[in-house]
C-alpha cells in the first residue's frame, strides 16, 4: 500500500507535467479572451483600444455566423451518418472469416493515420479533379460529362473526405464491440429460425449501441473543429458554401487581420462546442451507464 510519503513524492514528480499542460491550455485561452475585448487589427499596430463586447456583437449579428453554424452542423451530421452506417457494415464484413482478412483490416484502418491535409490533397487532385481525376476518367469511360465535385457539390465533397478519414476509427471501435458479442446468442437465434435481419436488429445492433455512442461522442467533438480539409480544397467556397465556424474564425483573424473579432469568434466557438459536448455527454452518455 502506498504511504503518504510515496504519494507526496508522486505528486511532486508529476507536477511539472501538469503545470506545463495547464499553461499550454490556459495561457492561449486567456490571451484569446483578452484580445476578444480589444479593437485589435494587425494592419494598425500600436492602435489597440478597449472595445468591450463590441466584437461579440458584430460577430454574432454577422449573417455569415448563422450560415457557418448551419454548415458546421451539416458537416458533423453528414460525417456521422456515413461513418456510423459504414462502420457497422465494414465491422460486419471484417468480422467474417475470409482469405486475406488481416491485410484487408490493415487497408481499412490505414486512412485514419493519414494527415488531414494529405488526404484532402489526394482527394482533390487524384479523385475529384474534373480534368485529370479518377472520377472524371470513369465518367468519360461511361460516356458521361465530368462532374466538378468541389465546385458543384462542395459540402458533399468535404463530407466525403472527412468521412473517409474517420470511417476507420468508427470501424475499429464497432469491430471491437462486435467481436465481444457472444456467438451462442446468434447461434441460438439462428436455430430458432430468426433471419439475418432479425438477428441484426434484435441482437447485434443493441449490443453495438454503447460503441455507437462512443463513436458519436468522440467524433462530434473533433468534427466541430474541422479546418484543414476546407482550407486545402475549397477555401470555404464557392462563396461561403463550405465555411464552417472554425474557418470563419480563421477568415476573421488571418485574412481580414481582425484579431479582436477573430478572438471573439473563437470564444463563441469554444462556448458552443462545450454546450454541444455537455449535451452529448448528458443525453447520449447515459447509454454508457445503462
Amino acid at each position: 500500500m502506498a504511504t503518504e510519503h510515496s504519494r507526496a513524492t508522486a505528486r511532486l514528480m508529476i507536477s511539472p507535467a501538469v503545470l506545463l499542460l495547464l499553461a499550454w491550455m490556459i495561457v492561449p485561452l486567456a490571451l484569446t479572451l483578452y484580445f476578444s475585448f480589444l479593437r485589435y487589427n494587425l494592419l494598425m499596430p500600436g492602435m489597440e483600444e478597449w472595445a468591450g463586447f463590441l466584437n461579440y456583437k458584430f460577430f454574432l449579428t454577422d449573417p455569415a455566423f448563422f450560415s457557418a453554424v448551419w454548415k458546421t452542423l451539416e458537416l458533423v451530421g453528414g460525417v456521422l451518418i456515413i461513418t456510423v452506417v459504414g462502420g457497422i457494415l465494414l465491422a460486419l464484413l471484417l468480422d467474417q472469416q475470409f482469405w486475406g482478412q488481416g491485410a484487408v483490416r490493415i487497408l481499412v484502418i490505414a486512412p485514419f493515420f493519414v494527415m488531414p491535409t494529405v488526404s484532402a490533397l489526394v482527394w482533390k487532385n487524384m479523385f475529384m479533379n474534373p480534368v485529370n481525376g479518377l472520377f472524371a476518367y470513369l465518367a468519360k469511360v461511361f460516356g458521361l460529362p465530368p462532374f466538378d465535385f468541389l465546385a458543384q457539390a462542395p459540402m458533399l465533397s468535404i463530407i466525403m473526405i472527412v468521412a473517409w478519414e474517420w470511417l476507420p476509427f468508427a470501424t475499429l471501435i464497432l469491430l471491437t464491440a462486435l467481436q465481444s458479442l457472444d456467438s451462442e446468442q446468434l447461434e441460438a437465434a439462428e436455430m430458432d429460425g430468426a433471419s439475418f435481419i432479425s438477428r441484426f436488429f434484435y441482437i447485434v445492433l443493441p449490443h453495438l449501441s454503447r460503441a455507437i455512442t462512443v463513436v458519436i461522442l468522440i467524433q462530434t467533438i473533433f468534427l466541430l473543429s474541422t479546418f484543414a480539409e476546407i482550407l486545402v480544397t475549397t477555401n470555404g467556397g464557392p462563396g461561403t458554401a463550405t465555411t464552417n465556424l472554425t474557418y470563419l474564425v480563421y477568415v476573421q483573424s488571418l485574412l481580414q487581420f481582425d484579431v479582436g473579432g477573430g478572438s471573439a469568434g473563437g470564444v463563441v466557438a469554444i462556448i458552443l462546442a462545450n454546450i454541444v459536448a455537455i449535451f452529448l455527454m448528458r443525453m447520449i452518455g447515459k447509454n454508457l451507464d445503462a
